[in-house]
């Protein structure tokens, strides 16, 4: 797939794809962990009487 492209521009995609990546996967674990740590304030006896309902 890259073999038209030069080393170094292989390189700097690989870097900027790996950079991509990361950012994606930090914004993902940021907003699942906001979901469950705010979730109700934290009453875990709520939250179980809600589910159990």
């Amino acid at each position: 797939m890259f073999e038209s492209f030069s080393e170094e521009t292989q390189l700097i995609l690989t870097v900027i794809a790996i950079a991509i990546l990361f950012a994606a996967v930090s914004w993902n674990t940021k907003r699942n962990k906001n979901k469950l740590y705010n979730r109700g304030s934290r009453n875990f006896k709520k939250n179980y009487l809600k589910k159990k309902k």
